[in-house]
């Protein structure tokens, strides 16, 4: 892919905004938010999580760095981690890839880690039950050109060169995707957190027959990112290269990828859609960004049926996503007998997520990280990644998520103290039990 990179002024800047809301459907104006305005006064985490992501440019299978919560790195071999462990998960916040009053910003991770720290869900209060990898390695070029196309890689590393120079850019018709002189290398980052979670939730898996969950903190995200070039503010396919990676060196053969963000992941079914090693399910709400994701969309050639699309109607919610796990996405699994199963986490599916018009809720993403989680043990020996994607609301994104960690532990969920039952209205149960039907009559469910 030539990449088509436009110098953005003010007014540029301002209406490609626009238009990204416009195009993410139904842009609201949300308030002001408690953790935006803790991050954008008080700099020192940021400036913690930038300053702690020490990477090397070659891979080496000598160790893996965890930490221990005592503020020293734990280095252990990755086949004898404690194995108490219930999560592992690594952080990669791109805080250089970031555009002042965009969306996607350098904002997100932060206020996730902010939220697991003041909910004592890291190995600072958990010891060995959560550990978080550390010093991991930025993905191969190899690894990002066995998903997307050595040119566009190749091109995209040249295009910091007038980055450098102009501050920042948009690379033409992506979605709109920035990159700022740092985002080749933070999206390699990315990439390699996921690539390290797969290697620690393999090798724990071949010490306990419940191994723990691993989680990707990380951005850009990579859901909508296409064999091709950038898209829908994702740079490299985060999952896609990992799924690729677990097949190639752990010869995990057939991968289940659950992407659950309110936006299909369209770089995604499109890298897999005649693969049949790798099924690709995907619930999304009907007619949002970026129109793609139809029930006909099945896979082709030897992939036909190993790409599943669900949209559902704009108001769906707790009730509606229940369904669809118990009546599509286990029989899917059960009849596809997955080696790993790798998730697209998403949280712009939430009721006050201002991208989007689903009503998700914390408690919904606690039902599907616990569920998630056991069908994994289920189908896979417990093996199970996610991937954060979306999510802008920086209150119900970063409480989501720690409640998806207490849902990995085995905790019960705190939705309650965070979800008001006065923002949700009635689902349209009678759209979604046609949805579902339709997605079954398809599939032979």
């Amino acid at each position: 892919m030539d990449l088509v990179l436009v110098t953005p002024s003010p007014s540029l800047a301002g209406s490609v905004l626009f238009l990204a809301r416009q195009r993410f459907c139904n842009w609201k104006s949300p308030e002001r938010l408690r953790l935006d305005a803790i991050f954008a006064t008080d700099r020192i985490l940021c400036k913690r999580l930038r300053r702690g992501r020490r990477c090397f440019s070659k891979r080496t299978e000598a160790s893996t760095s965890f930490s221990d919560g005592t503020g020293e790195s734990l280095y252990v071999p990755v086949n004898t981690k404690p194995s108490d462990a219930r999560i592992i998960y690594a952080v990669a916040p791109a805080m250089g890839h970031n555009q002042e009053a965009h969306p996607e910003s350098h904002f997100r991770v932060p206020a996730i880690v902010q939220a697991l720290d003041k909910l004592e869900l890291t190995p600072k209060f958990r010891g060995s039950k959560v550990i978080e990898i550390q010093n991991f390695r930025p993905a191969l070029v190899d690894d990002i050109a066995s998903v997307h196309t050595r040119s566009y890689v190749t091109g995209l590393e040249k295009a910091m060169d007038q980055v450098s120079k102009d501050g920042l850019i948009y690379i033409e018709g992506s979605g709109p995707t920035y990159a700022t002189v740092d985002t080749f290398q933070e999206s390699l980052i990315a990439a390699g957190a996921g690539i390290a979670l797969i290697d620690s939730v393999v090798a724990e898996s071949m010490n306990s027959r419940d191994p723990p969950t691993g989680f990707a903190l990380i951005r850009p995200p990579g859901h909508h990112a296409i064999p091709k070039g950038p898209m829908g503010f994702c740079v490299f396919g985060n999952i896609a290269i990992a799924a690729r990676y677990a097949q190639r060196e752990h010869g995990l053969k057939r991968v289940f990828i659950i992407d659950f963000d309110v936006h299909h992941g369209n770089g995604t079914n499109d890298a897999f859609y005649e693969d049949p090693d790798i099924f690709f399910l995907s619930t999304h709400q009907d007619g949002s960004y970026p129109g793609t994701g139809k029930f006909d969309e099945i896979g082709r050639g030897d992939g036909e049926g190993t790409t599943l699309n669900l949209p559902l109607p704009g108001g769906s919610g707790d009730t509606a996503m229940r369904t669809v796990f118990d009546e599509v996405i286990v029989p899917c699994a059960q009849r596809f007998k997955p080696d790993i199963i790798l998730v697209s986490a998403g949280y712009d599916a939430h009721a006050l997520d201002p991208l989007a018009s689903l009503q998700f809720t914390t408690g919904t993403y606690y039902m599907l990280a616990s569920s998630i989680q056991q069908l994994s043990k289920e189908m896979c020996g417990g093996r199970c990644v996610f991937f954060l994607e979306g999510g802008y609301n920086l209150d119900s994104l970063s409480y989501s998520v720690a409640d998806s960690f207490r849902a990995f532990l085995k905790e019960p969920s705190l939705a309650s103290t965070f979800d008001d039952p006065a923002m949700l209205y009635e689902e349209p149960s009678l759209k979604v039990k046609q949805a579902i039907q339709r997605v079954k009559h398809i599939h032979s469910l």
